[in-house]
């Protein structure tokens, strides 16, 4: 169990935690137009904590490939309505954004996280900084539109390592409270470069900031065992989570929150004696 005050509330998280996903999107890829209703959504993301996620990540733009992006107005209009009927002090409230005025709506409104896929925009770690919001900091090459337009690598895990060592004195300097880095799975790389992030997680580990990992759904699935329908790619996506806790990562970001605390608790239990990183 670990203590953190994120925008003024206490909270504690148990590791590893689940982030469950709310796209109030009519186009993200796995479950676009299915929350843009605010009280289906809201309904969704309470089920989600019952479920046992301790996390909420609203999105109000897809980022997935090939997608366009959305005016600010137009995503803080998706996401203010079922943010600001949410309680802010009884799990933790993510906003996935690339904008700094849709982040600071939603710290207004109290947000506790920012989910940043854009690669660590300064304006969104001075918002982080201001509020004193946890901060997650994915690595991406290219934009979702052109994302997946053949992404190259001379050495995926080296690369993005450094990638995320360039910002690490910057990032302690902040002194926010709490920092977790996503590799940024599907996000400008290959079947192969997913594979190899995914098998070397342990590689991205330091005391500058924790793990999350986002490889939920995504196509990696659909490349490595013919699953062309998101939905159909729960075993993949469990399988992927139970090889993140071997390496120590401390948030999954998930669409089915349900089946996945429950293959968590389970291969918990069963590694306690070999994983202490996990014990309290």
């Amino acid at each position: 169990m670990s203590a953190y005050q994120f925008n003024g509330q206490s909270f504690e998280l148990r590791y590893p935690a689940v982030m469950g996903i709310l796209n109030l999107t009519p186009d993200s890829f796995s479950d676009g137009g299915a929350f843009v209703d605010p009280e289906d959504a809201l309904r969704r993301a309470l089920a989600m904590i019952d479920e046992g996620a301790q996390i909420i990540d609203l999105g109000g733009e897809s980022t997935r490939p090939g997608s366009d992006p959305v005016s600010e107005q137009e995503e803080i209009a998706r996401i203010l309505p079922v943010l600001e009927k949410l309680p802010d002090d009884q799990f933790l409230l993510s906003i996935d954004t690339t904008k700094p005025a849709v982040a600071q709506a939603a710290l207004q409104a109290g947000a506790h996280l920012i989910n940043d896929v854009s690669g660590g925009n300064p304006e969104l770690l001075d918002l982080a900084q201001r509020y004193q919001a946890g901060f997650v900091l994915m690595h991406t090459q290219g934009s979702p539109k052109n994302m997946q337009d053949k992404p190259a690598y001379d050495n995926v895990v080296r690369e993005i390592r450094a990638f995320f060592d360039e910002k690490r004195d910057d990032l302690m300097e902040r002194k926010l409270p709490r920092i977790w880095i996503d590799p940024g799975i599907g996000f400008g790389k290959s079947l192969e470069h997913n594979l190899e992030l995914m098998r070397n997680l342990s590689s991205f580990k330091d005391e500058a900031w924790g793990l999350l990992l986002g490889s939920s759904r995504k196509s990696w699935i659909d490349g490595l065992c013919g699953a062309p329908n998101p939905s159909d790619r729960l075993g993949g996506s469990i399988a992927s989570a139970l090889c993140s806790l071997s390496h120590g990562t401390e948030i999954i970001r998930a669409h089915d929150v349900r089946e996945t605390v429950q293959a968590l608790e389970v291969a918990n239990e069963l590694a306690l004696s070999s994983n202490p990183r996990y014990k309290d």
